[in-house]
């Protein structure tokens, strides 16, 4: 039997939900409420678009130029954006991920960060995808299996669905107060606003986003009790999806997905919920620092409204 382009599919369902995942890059191929898609999917024998549904690790977003220090060393890493000069997404997202079990409703992939000259690590990534009543739960631990500390960071990449419609006819309710300004032509950070400094960035009370283009990163979450922070969209007839996330996930990139191709172009929203902003192995800010042995774990819930 051939395998799919996209890796060794795995089904999950229980109740109302059903998801698809993909092998490569741990990919969140589908996921439907009644047969209604809360994400935009591909198609199993296919190249995944982009980053859809990708696993991001071991950083989240772009490291400006490839370069970092660490340690009191200097990194070099590979230029995968070459248009804007940027590392970007980390080193798993396109490697093929070993399916280690699956069940009805939850499924187990792992893979490692192998070390090289740009980032000389080993980590072990485990991925947990488990599909309740209440939505599809993913987890991703990481440990550190080498000598020395390093550097983490994760996030995934789905892009949200509200069903009908595309990006321009959704309602987007985010509970952040800040977010990252970037430059326009390669998207490096300059600085950490008030949502309320730039025209339609406030969605904390939710708005439609109409042809508003969005490509940053989201901070200073309003979060519930438990400590979790929620985004939703909606559509006009009330439908749409919401996805949650804890502490250990204080940044959320947030897309519209503008692309050239016509059949891409604002299909979905990207929202990303990041353990750190762009550029963290640059900057160090919210930086995960994994001493040798030691595990992170980062969660997220994406569910029908």
């Amino acid at each position: 039997m051939t395998t799919p382009l996209s890796g060794t599919p795995i089904t999950l369902r229980r109740g109302r939900y059903e998801a698809h995942v993909a092998s490569v890059g741990a990919s969140l191929r589908s996921l439907t409420v009644d047969g209604r898609d809360l994400v935009v999917p591909f198609e199993a024998d296919e190249i995944r678009p982009v980053f859809r549904g990708a696993i991001l690790a071991p950083w989240p977003n772009r490291i400006v130029d490839g370069t970092y220090s660490f340690d009191g060393a200097e990194y070099q890493l590979a230029l995968t954006e070459p248009s804007r000069g940027h590392a970007l997404h980390g080193l798993l997202a396109w490697a093929d991920w070993a399916v280690v079990s699956a069940t009805d409703a939850e499924a187990v992939l792992r893979a490692h960060v192998v070390p090289s000259d740009g980032y000389p690590w080993p980590i072990a990534v485990t991925v947990t995808y488990v599909l309740g009543d209440d939505g599809l739960t993913t987890t991703v631990e990481a440990v550190n299996e080498g000598r020395d500390a390093a550097p983490w960071g994760t996030a995934p990449h789905p892009y949200l669905s509200a069903g009908i419609g595309r990006v321009d006819d959704w309602t987007l309710t985010l509970p952040a107060g800040s977010y990252l300004e970037v430059t326009d032509d390669r998207l490096i950070g300059v600085g950490v606003k008030p949502v309320t400094e730039r025209a339609g960035f406030d969605f904390r009370e939710g708005h439609a986003i109409g042809d508003l283009f969005v490509d940053h990163c989201f901070t200073d979450l309003a979060r519930d009790e438990t400590g979790a922070a929620t985004v939703t969209v909606a559509s006009p007839d009330g439908a749409g999806g919401r996805m949650t996330f804890g502490t250990e996930l204080p940044w959320v990139q947030i897309h519209t997905a503008d692309r050239p191709e016509a059949d891409l172009n604002r299909l979905g929203l990207a929202v990303e919920p990041m353990t750190c902003p762009p550029e963290a192995f640059t900057t160090g800010e919210d930086l995960v620092v994994l001493a040798p042995g030691a595990s992170h774990r980062a969660s997220w819930t994406i569910a029908d409204l």
